[in-house]
């Protein structure tokens, strides 16, 4: 469990209805199974010791002496099974009879949860058997022990702290209060459900949104286990359609009628990291740890790491699903651009300025420039695309750059800086053989002094180019390009900038334009401050502060996670297992880290500029950070990988 990860089990065991002796002996196959592929939270379904769809037999003793039995059997069982499990099955308690999961550990019965909300609609008549669960733990006896019995109800386990474990039962989740609501503003971060949920046409996607929207609401894990094969076909099919969730993501779906286990692998850290993130996620209890009207129970688990099967996007900001992919593309150029335009409307400025390169940031922020003022109904005329070549400038680049602002039909300028840039060296006193950072900076920060003065004539604005990835890194030039008079850019990490640019291109529909921004897609990254070699670039920042595809992956996970060194270097390491050698994850992690925080001074004076997505490097919005912070804590973890 190193790391805040455990892995969880749902399972529909194929049962036979009425017959508890069978049932058991297919839950304790399973059990004995999903332990040993390193479950520790294992779920069984709703009265499955019995069946769910034993109607009126559940009214006769003889199958609830069995029912008992089988618990027996089982908890003894799970002697020595390193796991927390959770079986349904009914209970007779003063004369009524209850819809309950059990809950086992190490061969102990710990508690029982009644079902609060008992159906008798449509194809289900619960009422007709079971009684409605009530809140406050009272004991009950079974087998010569007295076990708590009652909806509120907590699990701890010192195996991996801060993991609370709650229940609730099948139509619990469809009401508008749900049990797990009280369960998790009581401290519960993992919630099973216990179910019997019978397919019909359409009702499966429901039932991954209740579940799905559950744990996002709840900010928490969801295990849903459902009956499925064995189960009475003389009115309803059950198909076994489970889910585990995490803060509203499925991290694992059944196919019904296939699947009988499945597992997942559940971050708690994360949840406890989201949870105190939210400032309105508030605590139920009156003093901390003392949930009002909650039995806190402990158990025990084996304290080890957990092999992990669940997968980690390598590129978090970008979806996988190219649907889902173009949708993203399309949403982030209308908030780049929308906000472009309300800067337009308040400034009542009719110019826009902006230094294009030929490269990937430049022309995605064009683009957007272009979209805001046909939403404004401007001419594009008056946006000037100003190239300024010097140094290191290609022809590629400067070819790519002039035609794409002709394509647009913006006015393109060209300032040729090499000898402003020479005259300045000679009055500071820098050997132009000397291509060191002032060499570098000194051309950036001629080139936004021509664009800041453009503007001034032309009474525009200054469009900022720079991404979130490179101000992430610090890798802009401090008052050069790191400042604008609007970064349209700010928001948007390097891997999704070659998206928007490539969605921009496959949907215009000219031909000509598609054709300038493939080969801007084509051409590597670089600022192009330093002398081409043989006419190609020689400078390229994926060989300096490497790949961008890495420091987004380390992005996304330190900054929305809030993931320390060790669990970011351990996700990165399966996720780049074919591409990186761990020595080159830790290489670049370490750069990553190093100037993340030594560059925060950069990020505390950025230009406006709109937040797209989940993570944001503001020192207005997302990110407030103090730029002299050190980062020893982080240092030591990672030199101690």
């Amino acid at each position: 469990m190193q790391h805040g990860f455990i892995k969880v089990a749902a399972i529909s065991p194929k049962i036979k209805v009425a017959d508890t002796e069978y049932n058991k002996e297919q839950i304790c196959r399973c059990l004995e199974e999903a332990e040993g592929n390193g479950a520790k939270i294992i779920v069984f379904p709703e009265l499955c010791i019995t069946g769910y769809t034993c109607g009126d037999l559940f009214l006769q003793e003889a199958l609830l002496d069995g029912a008992r039995l089988a618990l027996e059997q089982i908890v003894e069982f799970t002697d020595g099974l390193d796991a927390l499990v959770f079986v349904g099955m009914p209970l007779e308690v003063g004369n009524k009879l209850y819809n309950v999961a059990a809950v086992i550990n190490c061969g102990e019965l710990l508690a029982f949860i009644p079902k609060t909300h008992i159906p008798s609609y449509g194809e289900f008549y619960e009422a007709r058997h079971f009684a409605k669960g009530h809140a406050a733990a009272i004991p009950v006896s079974f087998a010569g022990e007295e076990i708590p019995f009652g909806t509120h109800i907590l699990f701890e386990t010192d195996a991996l702290e801060g993991m609370v474990v709650a229940a609730e039962i099948c139509e619990d989740l469809w009401v508008p209060d749900p049990p797990s609501t009280s369960h998790a503003l009581a401290g519960a971060n993992v919630v099973v459900n216990l179910s019997a949920s019978n397919e019909n046409v359409g009702k499966d996607e429901y039932r991954r949104m209740l579940v799905q929207s559950a744990s996002a609401r709840l900010v928490s894990a969801y295990i849903f286990a459902s009956e499925g094969e064995g189960e009475s076909t003389q009115d309803v099919v059950f198909g076994g359609h489970n889910l585990i969730a995490e803060n509203g993501t499925i991290l694992a779906e059944a196919n019904p009628f296939r699947e009988h286990i499945l597992y997942a692998d559940m971050d708690i850290q994360r949840l406890k990291m989201e949870r105190r993130r939210l400032t309105t996620y508030e605590n139920a209890w009156e003093t901390p740890g003392e949930a009002t009207g909650y039995l806190t129970i402990p158990f025990s688990i084996v304290r080890e790491e957990t092999k992990l099967t669940r997968s980690f996007l390598q590129t978090p900001f970008v979806p996988v699903d190219k649907e889902k992919k173009e949708k993203r593309c399309e949403q982030i150029l209308s908030i780049q651009s929308f906000g472009l335009v309300k800067r337009y409307e308040h400034t009542k400025s009719k110019c826009a300025v902006i230094g294009i390169s030929g490269g990937l940031d430049s022309t995605l922020a064009l683009l957007v420039t272009v979209r805001a003022f046909d939403l404004l109904g401007m001419d594009r005329k008056n946006i000037y695309s100003v190239t300024m070549p010097c140094f290191g400038t290609t022809d590629r680049t400067y070819d790519n750059a002039c035609r794409l602002a002709k394509t647009l039909g913006t006015t393109l300028r060209e300032v040729d800086i090499k000898e402003a840039v020479t005259v300045h060296f000679k009055d500071i006193g820098q050997d132009l053989k000397e291509q060191d950072v002032t060499y570098e900076n000194g051309q950036a920060r001629e080139r936004t002094q021509v664009l800041m003065d453009i503007a001034n004539k032309v009474g525009g604005l200054v469009i900022g180019t720079g991404d979130m990835s490179e101000l992430a890194l610090g890798w802009a030039t401090y008052n050069g390009d790191h400042m604008s008079m609007y970064g349209v850019n700010a928001g948007v990490p390097k891997t999704l900038v070659r998206h928007l640019v490539g969605y921009y291109g496959e949907t215009c529909g000219e031909e000509e334009l598609q054709a300038i921004l493939k080969d801007v897609l084509d051409t590597p990254v670089s600022p192009e401050l330093l002398p081409p070699k043989e006419g190609q670039i020689s400078q390229k920042t994926e060989d300096l502060v490497g790949p961008y595809e890495l420091h987004d992956f380390f992005l996304y996970y330190m900054l929305r996670c809030g993931y320390s060194p060790a669990k970011v270097y351990r996700i990165a390491v399966t996720a780049f297992e074919n591409l990186y050698t761990e020595e080159i994850l830790l290489k670049w992690l370490k750069t990553f880290y190093h100037r993340f925080f030594t560059q925060q001074f950069k990020r505390s004076c950025l230009p406006d500029g709109p937040k797209v997505g989940s993570v944001a490097v503001s020192p207005r919005g997302d990110l407030r950070m103090p730029s002299d912070a050190s980062y020893a804590v982080w240092k030591r973890e990672l030199e101690e990988l």
